[in-house]
């Protein structure tokens, strides 16, 4: 292994690569209960948030009287300020504890989460979504990083690892299945309200599970404003273009101000870490092969993850005539998928190492949606094929990915390395809603006609998502041959 290659003199320079702790450590995941119930109820809660709504979004539009605008927003609002924050979350992990901001994170998220039940109107509902969101970013980073505080074992780092993010990935699955439940027996509120409960209990597990933050641990030197406020510049204006863009179109004045705000902010983040004495992004990290292609890799998998899930929820709903309950129960097919290829992913890392794992996965991505493209004309059992592929898939490449990026740092950056991990999802996530949200606004105008559909107008839907599902199987294969490069044959979880 190589250490990150930085002068010890220079101010700086990222920390170098983890030593072997003192303290013991658990060595069983039995042994790490508590701390692992509550990293995965947090993952979960931070994942089921936002795919939670898919289903109720039609029932929300009613109560609140709001078009599908505002609809958009109520979804948006909690991805621009997640997504525009996590950096700045990682960091602050890093530089004051990882278990502190998580406790941090965890209170807030509960309680911003109770503010919904005040919520009367559209502009409330996405302020709260957008706060709830400013919390979660304090609390995505700490979740990977703190798998290291908890195990010196490799394997079950690995194991930990994976079932937290396949937990992750199960909530953005089940989180149309329990909103369906939900709103057709319960008031839509109780689907966010039940974040507080959850956030107390994995509040509880991680001040009873995880042990303090070791000083010797965490990043030196003073904040990096200007960096920061840069950093949430360059992600928020490059989401808010993202998302403004599927509502008003690639050319729209407010598209085009947040895309060309995004490249400059951008620029200016760049030269600002080059020079700064205590960047809060050191760029010289992404020297690293592994960083770069795992966080491309990633971004990948969720175009293609959040596009189809984008699409199923109208594709079941209003193409197909089912029902929120039936639409959720659509997506099982995923969760199987996930859970078939847990064992699969251990086995081929340690046969053919990192590389040819995230080739496979990648590979198997691009096959599930051409599958689906078939399955859209076929029919739902060809669809459910394609659902369960795209899972398998998923966790092949996530898993991979993240636990190499994180592994791949310094222990002092372990938060940020977990932050970048959630960016690049969360970069992904608003390109797959972006291409599909476009492709079915050019093909079928900026609003869905309501009520029963006619044979015409689901043709005309059909043929806008074969398109989507088309582009995104080119798009994951173009990132898979740039990304999978970067990677190695290692078949160990440790790279430096």
């Amino acid at each position: 292994m190589t250490a990150v290659p930085t002068p010890t003199t220079t101010p700086s320079a990222p920390p170098s690569p983890r030593t072997t702790p003192s303290r013991p450590r658990p060595t069983s995941l039995r042994m790490a209960a508590p701390a692992l119930l509550a990293l995965c109820l947090t993952m979960l809660v931070e994942m089921v948030d936002n795919s939670i709504l898919t289903v109720a979004l039609p029932t929300i539009g009613r109560d609140l009287a709001v078009g599908p605008t505002g609809l958009q927003w109520i979804v948006g609002a909690y991805s621009l300020t997640f997504g525009g924050l996590l950096l700045i979350g990682g960091t602050l992990g890093d530089l004051l504890g990882r278990r502190r901001m998580l406790l941090v994170g965890l209170t807030g998220f509960g309680l911003s989460s109770l503010l919904v039940l005040a919520a009367t109107e559209a502009w409330q509902l996405i302020a709260v979504r957008a706060l709830c969101g400013v919390f979660a970013a304090l609390i995505a980073p700490g979740t990977m990083s703190l798998m290291f505080r908890l195990f010196d074992d490799e394997q079950l780092r690995r194991r930990a690892i994976g079932l937290i993010v396949s937990v992750a990935m199960l909530g953005v699955v089940i989180g149309p299945v329990l909103g369906g439940l939900a709103v057709t027996h319960l008031h839509w509120q109780v689907l966010l309200v039940v974040n507080a409960p959850v956030a107390v209990i994995a509040w509880w597990g991680v001040w009873r599970g995880i042990p303090a933050d070791d000083p010797a641990d965490l990043r030196t030197g003073g904040a990096d404003v200007p960096g920061a406020l840069l950093s949430v510049a360059t992600l928020g204006l490059g989401l808010l273009a993202l998302t403004l863009a599927v509502d008003e179109g690639w050319y729209a004045p407010g598209t085009l101000a947040a895309a060309v705000g995004a490249v400059v902010a951008a620029v200016g983040f760049v030269l600002r870490e080059r020079r700064a004495a205590h960047p809060m992004l050191d760029l010289r990290l992404f020297a690293l092969p592994t960083v770069r292609g795992s966080a491309l890799l990633q971004s990948g998998v969720m175009v293609a993850m959040v596009g189809v899930a984008f699409s199923s929820t109208q594709l079941f709903q209003y193409a197909w005539g089912w029902s929120p309950v039936v639409a959720g129960l659509g997506t099982l097919p995923m969760v199987a998928g996930m859970l078939l290829a847990g064992t699969l992913t251990d086995v081929l890392v340690d046969r053919v190492g990192h590389r040819l794992t995230a080739i496979a996965g990648s590979s198997l991505l691009v096959v599930a949606l051409l599958v689906l493209v078939v399955a859209l004309d076929a029919g739902y059992p060809v669809f459910a094929i394609g659902l369960g592929l795209l899972a398998v898939a998923m966790r092949l490449v996530v898993t991979t990915s993240a636990v190499a990026l994180v592994e791949a740092l310094p222990e002092s950056h372990t938060s940020l390395g977990s932050a970048l991990n959630d960016t690049s999802q969360e970069i992904g996530n608003s390109v797959g809603v972006a291409v599909i949200g476009t492709v079915t606004a050019a093909v079928m105008g900026t609003t869905l006609p309501v009520g029963v559909w006619s044979s015409a107008v689901t043709e005309q839907f059909l043929h806008g998502q074969r398109i989507g599902f088309a582009l995104l199987a080119g798009l994951v294969a173009v990132i898979t041959v740039v990304g999978a490069r970067t990677l190695t044959d290692s078949r160990s979880t440790e790279e430096h």
